[in-house]
């Protein structure tokens, strides 16, 4: 069996990955497919962001392109919830650091990704308070007191973590979210996902193509999202 590593930069705040959910799910439902997490903190820091009518006005159009393209479901309680809710902020790094917590507790990071991305986008869920996330958490199986250890074990990593991702990622020519690196016998291939958004099934079988030699690999850009806002 053929054994690969897809390299997913993303964050949980990035409607483009809410968008690719179903791809990066197919992937990691392949045979020998190891699914690898590199957050990019797009929302972080600086960059954190109050929910005000014009950050509303924003997002809106976006979401519901990723939406026509893909299918991922944006609730009411997203648009006409959260949305309104000016006392939300919209910041990075509490989710993420969910995400390195389950990873690292249970191999489970991808799952809390897309768990964090549904409680956004379809839930209107405040994504970046404590105790959604430990909410979350108990609903994958974690156990809550460990969860929490290690979630505050990972805020003292997480700035070594960003620094990483964002140095592959200009090493490597990835100028947003989401972007993909598919590490196979020792060489990288940036994958191009815009011909794959909504179609899971065929984007499996494409990487299962290149696992097998049959395709080369696609180097060009799709959308993607950066601090300065999506495409």
């Amino acid at each position: 069996m053929v054994s690969a590593t897809l390299h997913y930069y993303y964050d949980p705040l990035c409607g483009w990955c809410y968008g690719a959910a179903p791809l990066t799910a197919a992937a990691a439902a392949i045979p020998g497919m190891r699914v690898v997490l590199h957050a990019g903190a797009m929302m972080s820091g600086a960059n954190r962001q109050p929910v005000t009518p014009q950050l509303r006005n924003y997002v809106m159009p976006h979401d519901q392109r990723i939406h026509a393209l893909t299918g991922q479901p944006f609730g009411d309680a997203y648009f006409n919830g959260l949305l309104l809710d000016t006392s939300a902020v919209f910041d990075s790094t509490p989710p993420t650091l969910a995400i390195l917590a389950a990873e690292a507790l249970a191999g489970r990071g991808l799952a809390m990704l897309h768990r964090i991305q549904q409680a956004h986008y379809a839930e209107g869920r405040r994504i970046a308070d404590a105790d959604v996330l430990q909410a979350l958490a108990a609903e994958l199986g974690l156990d809550g007191v460990a969860f929490a250890a290690e979630y505050q074990r990972q805020a003292g990593e997480f700035d070594a973590h960003v620094g990483r991702s964002h140095r592959d990622m200009a090493a490597n020519g990835l100028r947003g979210f989401p972007s993909l690196l598919l590490e196979l016998n020792g060489k990288l291939q940036k994958l191009d996902i815009s011909p794959w958004l909504g179609q899971p099934t065929a984007f499996a079988g494409h990487l299962q193509a290149l696992l097998s030699g049959a395709t080369a690999g696609e180097l060009a850009d799709g959308a993607f999202c950066t601090p300065q806002g999506c495409q």
